[in-house]
């Protein structure tokens, strides 16, 4: 089946999965409005926990499985298919079974009955997941992101609209999870229709290459997860609960959103760079769309920061709006770091880009802990700073092969002046 590389669909893709996004949360509101006028503060703190410990698990489902079909070459693709969907089986029933164990040892730990109960409940989901799996990654393999994100909209949307309906009436923590549970099926569905795929018999790609690409997929999504949590940490530390009050907010409301345009970016670049002939003008192509729309999309939040924030979360926060600002523009960088680490995955590198990823969340911590003691702001600049300085310069290494050479061309090739 063809694969279509073009900037249109690159274009269209990315719209598509922000559009996605943005739905997403625009439904996730109606859920905290219901939680706040339905759920008391134990029972919102019950869910919590249980739905902290599931994505917490959710991170090995990052296993690198997906991008090996997306990667595959043609000849190679069935046997893949087959060896991808074993995996995904293995891999659902194992994180099931975690999950169970966990919320078992939560339990026995002291935490209520009834989040082991909605920990359990909420490990159904991986037993619906193998069987759409490889339909999800050949569609983005085949260009459909815009049929992939509207499954994954409808269905994070549905569980959403769902989750406020169902606490208006049933005022209880099961009421926040079972949705989750209860629209997985919808997701399998919908992508085995986006791309219909079954097994059929004949070879199965080796395993080895699968895990060896898998374990630097994943290392580099445990050492991102872990920047992601330790600024929180070390703020707490050194100035206290009231500081990290401020930088919790600071951060989701400014560098946490501008973030999702470097995830929707990663997502829509690697299958365009996999599906191209020449991977290296894909890569150049991609490249400057995401600075051409997202960077500038970056900037306009930073500077916006005084008026959107009191705007939308209240007057209160105005006085925060200053380090929203600052913190906004940590996504630039991270933005051409993704799409650095996607060129690296399509290389078959994803160690380089663990190795990567991993330097830059121990720059970023460390740079935090220095500049923290000095205040909120002091720490925002201090981390733009570091994630400009560490994120460009393995994004400049690690892209050095697909762009010297066109500088180097259109270099040979420039009239003398």
């Amino acid at each position: 089946m063809s694969r279509p590389s073009s900037l249109g669909g690159l274009v269209r893709n990315l719209g598509a999965v922000g559009v996605s996004e943005a739905a997403a949360k625009a439904s996730r509101l109606a859920v905290v409005i219901a939680m706040a006028r339905s759920l008391d503060p134990l029972a919102i703190g019950l869910a919590a926990t249980a739905l902290a410990a599931s994505d917490l698990l959710k991170a090995f489902t990052q296993a690198g499985i997906g991008q090996r079909i997306i990667a595959a070459p043609e000849a190679e693709l069935e046997a893949v298919c087959r060896a991808a969907a074993r995996l995904f089986r293995i891999l659902c029933l194992g994180l099931a079974a975690l999950q169970v164990g966990v919320g078992a040892a939560m339990w026995a730990l002291g935490a209520d009955v009834a989040v082991f109960a909605m920990v359990a409940l909420l490990a159904a989901e991986y037993l619906f997941m193998p069987a759409g799996l490889v339909s999800c990654f050949l569609a983005m393999r085949e260009g459909r992101l815009q049929g992939v994100s509207a499954v994954a909209g409808a269905q994070v949307v549905g569980a959403n609209l769902a989750t406020a309906a169902l606490v208006a009436v049933f005022a209880s923590p099961f009421a926040i999870v079972a949705p989750k549970v209860l629209s997985a099926p919808l997701w399998t569905l919908g992508m085995r229709r986006l791309r219909p795929w079954r097994a059929t018999p004949g070879p199965v790609a080796p395993t080895r290459p699968f895990l060896r690409f898998g374990a630097g997929v994943m290392a580099a999504h445990i050492f991102d997860a872990a920047r992601q949590q330790a600024d929180k940490l070390i703020v707490a530390a050194l100035l206290g609960a009231e500081a990290l009050g401020v930088w919790y907010f600071a951060v989701n409301a400014g560098l946490g959103l501008a973030s999702s345009f470097a995830a929707a970016f990663a997502t829509v670049l690697f299958p365009h760079v996999c599906a191209a002939g020449d991977r290296a003008a894909a890569m150049r192509q991609g490249l400057g769309v995401g600075l051409a729309l997202i960077l500038p999309a970056i900037l306009a939040q930073a500077l916006l920061a005084p008026w959107y924030v009191p705007a939308v979360f209240g007057a209160e926060w105005a006085g925060v709006a200053p380090l929203v600002g600052i913190l906004c523009l940590g996504a630039a960088p991270l933005v051409i770091w993704s799409a650095a680490a996607q060129w690296l995955r399509a290389q078959d590198r994803s160690g380089a880009e663990a190795r990567g990823t991993g330097l830059a969340a121990v720059a970023l911590c460390a740079g935090l802990a220095i500049a923290a003691p000095f205040g909120l702001e002091a720490a925002a600049w201090t981390y733009v700073g570091v994630a400009a300085a560490v994120q460009l310069g393995l994004a400049a290494r690690a892209l050095a092969p697909a762009v010297l050479p066109a500088f180097a061309r259109a270099r040979r090739v420039a009239p003398l002046a």
